[in-house]
This record gives structure tokens, sequence and C-alpha cells, in this order.
């Protein structure tokens, strides 16, 4: 039998919620809160948030995950990459699995392909030392949480002269993707809970244009059940006075300023560029290039052949990333998309939207005959 999860049942939870529940009572109309990090994602399902809201709030999930917005055809470069013969891979784990247009990093490893997985940047640079013959490609994916240890490891790569390390450029960074979906009258978002992660770098101040240009409420939240629905509190406390405020909840780790020693070296190694997220196209300046100075270690400049890109037929990851479904309204949610044998990206990690309503949120729906 399932047992309940022990962050639903706390009394400081359950009380937050009959008092969003009170509060909510005065909205005029149903607020849409967006949370934009894959942490919070999995955080509220496995909390079972959703389920403790009155019917005024409504909690949905956008581009927060790294592995899931990484388009088809960035893979489809990976592959290509090490099919030249030259070159190793170097991968986070959670990347093997998120499909291609052909295969999966995972299955071409399977069948003998040099693809490593790696625990951080830093393992590739010793797999470079050790395999000066080869070019050891780092697949370079994450918002601005983990870039700047890409960046670190490249600056070392500099500095002693590893001439075959390499990146495959995919950082992206969050600002411009939430100015988008701002912006967007069909998704129709009330305000945001901000990505507490992401804010460490940045800070808080980053995301002022959301109130200022938009009037749209974003507070940026710690990972505990409280924390967010404390978050909700706030928003609905802004809803109901006609405000639009930025505010940072996560003092106790996130400053207005964010980290300067990690900018600084984002500053020296990266420059904005456009990036092709997946759902939401090319957003301009929202990708992270390497400058023109250490173009020798960008792998995306060797010659290969890229394959017509294919997203997989039926998968609507593209939909829920942008907020406008929920994950069981993909038709391939739960049979056969599941996150053993995932065909769409949201399933693969479990910071993915997919992975974290199929782990979690289904039980709940189940049990409420929903």
């Amino acid at each position: 039998m399932r047992t309940r999860d022990p962050f639903s049942d706390s009394e400081a939870v359950r009380g937050l919620a009959r008092e969003i529940a009170r509060e909510a009572e005065e909205l005029e109309a149903r607020l849409t809160i967006m949370e934009v990090c894959g942490s919070h994602t999995h955080a509220i399902a496995r909390a079972g948030l959703r389920s403790l809201l009155p019917e005024k709030i409504r909690l949905i999930s956008g581009p927060g995950c790294p592995v899931c917005v990484t388009p088809v055809d960035w893979l489809d470069h990976a592959i290509a990459l090490v099919e030249r013969g030259d070159v190793i891979l170097s991968s986070f784990g959670d990347l093997m699995r998120v499909p291609s247009s052909r295969r999966t990093l995972e299955e071409i490893r399977s069948e003998g392909a040099p693809v490593e997985i790696l625990y951080s940047p830093r393992d590739a640079l010793k797999l470079a030392r050790s395999r000066p013959e080869k070019k050891i490609v780092f697949l370079a994916v994450g918002f601005e949480t983990t870039a700047p240890t890409i960046a670190a490891a490249l600056v070392e790569a500099e500095a002693e002269g590893l001439e075959n390390f390499l990146i495959l450029p995919g950082n992206k960074t969050m600002p411009e993707p939430m100015r988008l979906i701002a912006g967007d009258p069909e998704i129709a978002v009330d305000a945001f809970l901000l990505p507490g992660h992401v804010s460490v770098i940045t800070g808080s101040d980053a995301f002022e244009f959301l109130a200022r240009d938009y009037g749209l409420p974003g507070i940026v939240a710690g990972f505990a059940p409280t924390d967010v629905l404390r978050a909700v509190l706030e928003i609905i406390a802004q809803g109901k006075h006609g405000e639009a405020k930025i505010v940072n909840a996560y003092g106790r780790v996130v400053t207005r300023e964010g980290n300067q020693a990690a900018r600084k070296i984002l500053d020296e190694v990266f420059v904005a560029s456009p990036a092709r997220w997946r759902g939401l196209g090319e957003i301009p300046a929202s990708g992270l290039d390497l400058r023109p100075e250490l173009a020798h270690r960008n792998a995306a400049l060797l010659p290969v052949e890229l394959p017509e890109p294919i997203e997989p037929p039926g998968c609507r990851c593209g939909e829920v990333l942008k907020g406008m479904i929920d994950p069981p309204e993909c038709p391939l949610f739960g049979a056969p998309c599941i996150p053993e044998r995932p065909v769409g990206a949201c399933m693969v990690s479990s910071e993915g939207s997919c992975a974290a309503w199929y782990r979690h949120e289904r039980w709940r729906n189940m049990e409420s005959g929903r």
C-alpha cells in the first residue's frame, strides 16, 4: 500500500494550505502561478501541493528543467561529433536518455561509442589530460547554476594549455524565456515562483523586469513545501491589493545582486547569444556562447553532417514546457512514455514535469478519483 508523503502531512503545510484557502476566497479571479525551476517542479509534485490548494490557485510548470528544454537538433549535433572518430563525449548522466532525432546517448554508448558519464566539468579535464590523442567534448547544458563551473573548467584548460578540451555550448539563461512567457496572452500567467538556485547566481534583481514591464509578481522561494506555500500567500496578498513586486523570500541563500564571483567568470568566458528552446523556439540572448577568443574550445565549429531534426511523434513536451497543458494531457503520458522508457524529454529527468507528475501526481489523482 502506498504511504502518504510526510511532507504533505505536516501540520505547518496543512495550516498554510488552510490560510491560502481563506485568503483566496477574496480573489476576484483565478490566479495562475508558474514555477520555472525543476527543483520546484519536483518539490511541488512530491509534496502534493496542487491537491492542497483551492480552485482559485493554479500551479503550472514552465521551462525549468535544463535537460527538457535542450532541443533535439543539439543532441543530433552531439551524436554527430562522436561519429567523427576523434571525439570522446563527456556528459552529465541525466542527458543520456534524452531522445535525439535517431537515438539517445545511452543507446550509442551501449553500442560502444565513446561517451563518458561524469559528475563535473573538472572530471572532463582529467579525461582530457589522460587522453591527449582525442578531443574531449563536454556537453554543456544547464542554466546559470551550472554554467559557472563549466566556465571555471574552461579557464583552467586555458591556463594549462590543455588544447583537447572543448565544449558543445548549450547553456541557457532564465530571464529571456520568462520575458517571452510573461508577454504571451495565450499562456496568461499571473505570477511567477522564481527559481531559487538560479537566483543564487543572478540575484533577485535580475527579475525586476517582470513587475516593471509586465505587472506580474514574482517570489524567489526555497524548496520546502512551506517555502512554496508562503510564496503563494505573498502572491495572493499582492493580487488582492493590485500590486506587482519582486520579493526575495529566500534571503537565507539569495541576495539582490547574486554571486558576483560567479557572474564575473561567466562574463569572462561566455557571451549572450540566441538559443533554441524545446517548445519555445529560438529566443534572443537566452543562450551562452563562447567568446570569440575561446572559439578553439567550441566543438560546434568542428565539421559534421547533421540530420534533419525529428521530434518524437505525438510528444507534446513543448506544450508542457510552456505551461499550455498538464502532462497527463499528452497522449503518450504513462503509456508508452514512462520514466523507465521515456519517449519525450520531459519524462527523462526527475526535474521534468512529466516525470514529476508520473511519479507523484498520478497516484493522488487516482486516489481522489480524478
